[in-house]
């Protein structure tokens, strides 16, 4: 389906749907009319329902958490009532996983205070505000979404910390620093790359949180359910899940762009080294390369889960 096509058939279905999509929301009383949230839900809708039918894009629309959907909304809008009814709701929640996650109270309330000016959106872009409840979009709950981002905010001053460990420390621990390779001239068919870049695209946030911390920064099972305030058994079913569902997705993909089934699998043995994707970037948002743990990925993703 085209995306103009696809951007049709959602308005379409939102406007069958908008009367009692809005009055579900209750957003009405924090200044969101009819006309804002039929905007918001074709956005949402156009992201998601690209290849799907008229019914399932009906279904699928009214899936969605749309009271929270229109609370994080209007929160992203500016709306003073909305903001108190969020912090009224979510502050101790967002305390108590920043408190799960440091496991320090004063790093747990500057994880939370920062989080929170990212949310209520105290910075402008173009002379429009700036709020990461934007990026909400209603397919599973806010909270979930909110320990997801939280996590993310953690991972992030992980990164930078290890970015800021100076050469003398890290010469101290014993890390050897090697000679960066040189440059090989790719051998790998394009089209498994679009491929392999597709399907990591198309993880949520939380998916890749997950494959990003622990793959790319060599978090334990342990150390990522902790982030996520659920069982490390839990983590291990989801890494497994999702290299499967990856594997599928590639092979799937190839075969639409004209491979074979046989080729598809021949394609998936290359050298990860030789594959044109930046996983990292993919997944976590970050240029810079780790070629030791993409390669950790790659083979996941080549051996269904392992």
């Amino acid at each position: 389906m085209s995306s103009t096509r696809t951007s049709s058939t959602v308005q379409s279905v939102v406007n069958e749907l908008i009367a009692d999509l809005h009055g579900k929301s209750g957003c009405e009383k924090f200044g969101v009319t009819r006309e804002r949230f039929a905007a918001i839900l074709c956005e949402v809708g156009t992201k998601y329902c690209a290849s799907f039918s008229e019914n399932e894009i009906r279904t699928f629309l009214s899936s969605l958490r749309v009271d929270e959907l229109g609370l994080a909304r209007a929160c992203a809008g500016g709306h003073e009532s909305a903001w108190e009814v969020f912090m009224a709701r979510y502050r101790e929640k967002l305390y108590l996983s920043a408190l799960r996650i440091a496991r320090e109270d004063s790093a747990a309330h500057e994880m939370a205070d920062t989080l929170y000016a990212d949310l209520y959106g105290t910075a402008t872009r173009d002379g429009v505000r700036v709020s990461k409840l934007s990026s909400y979009m209603g397919r599973g709950s806010l909270e979930g979404w909110l320990r997801t981002v939280l996590a993310q905010e953690y991972v992030n001053r992980y990164r930078r910390t290890k970015r800021l460990v100076s050469l003398e420390e890290e010469s101290e621990d014993g890390v050897q620093f090697e000679a960066p390779e040189p440059e090989s001239v790719s051998s790998a068919d394009p089209r498994l790359a679009k491929a392999t870049d597709e399907a990591l695209a198309s993880l949520s946030g939380e998916d890749r949180l997950i494959l990003s911390t622990y793959y790319l920064d060599g978090r334990t099972l342990a150390e990522v359910a902790r982030m996520l305030g659920v069982h490390e058994s839990t983590i291990s079913r989801k890494v497994d899940k999702l290299a499967k569902s990856l594997r599928k997705q590639i092979l799937a993909a190839l075969g639409r762009q004209g491979m074979s089934w046989r080729q598809a699998e021949e394609a998936l043995e290359i050298d990860v080294r030789d594959l044109q994707v930046d996983i990292r970037r993919s997944l976590a948002q970050d240029s810079k390369p780790a070629a030791f743990s993409e390669k950790s990925v790659e083979a996941r993703v080549r051996e269904g889960g392992g």
